[in-house]
């Protein structure tokens, strides 16, 4: 037992990020942005759910291949969703497949420089790190 009283046996959770995203979907009821993922997804813009397949990106996510983050064998992940909890067959160890965090290209209006974002649902206020304008964007 470490000194804070927690048992220091039981492994930290180990995590991988996925290479395969799925497609960014508009919502079909008001053209904003759905969360990323898929299955059932509710429109944070409009309230609408909608039911999100791609059998092209599950079909990559169930032959990925990753390597175990605690012995580095290359396993094929052989599950068609993500988040996936994986076994390693090597050395027994699980962790975590998770989703591959996107990013869009934007403008931004007053400077025109290039900022990389991470699509979320709705609007949010940002700054530019260059001139310091303050815009708005909506996915």
């Amino acid at each position: 037992m470490s000194d804070d009283g927690e048992d220091s046996s039981v492994p930290e959770s180990l995590e991988v990020e996925s290479a395969i995203a799925p497609p960014l979907i508009n919502c079909p009821n008001c053209d904003g942005l759905l969360p990323l993922g898929l299955g059932e997804k509710t429109c944070a813009l409009c309230g609408a759910v909608s039911r999100i397949e791609h059998e092209a990106t599950r079909k990559e996510w169930s032959e990925e291949r990753v390597a175990c983050p605690s012995c580095s064998k290359v396993l094929v992940c052989g599950v068609g969703d993500r988040p996936a909890t994986v076994e390693c067959s090597s050395c027994t160890n699980q962790f975590t497949i998770n989703s591959k965090v996107v990013k869009v290209e934007i403008s931004c209006p007053a400077c025109e420089r290039r900022l990389r974002l991470k699509p979320r649902p709705g609007s949010r206020e940002i700054s530019c790190p260059a001139c310091e304008e303050s815009f708005k964007v909506t996915f």
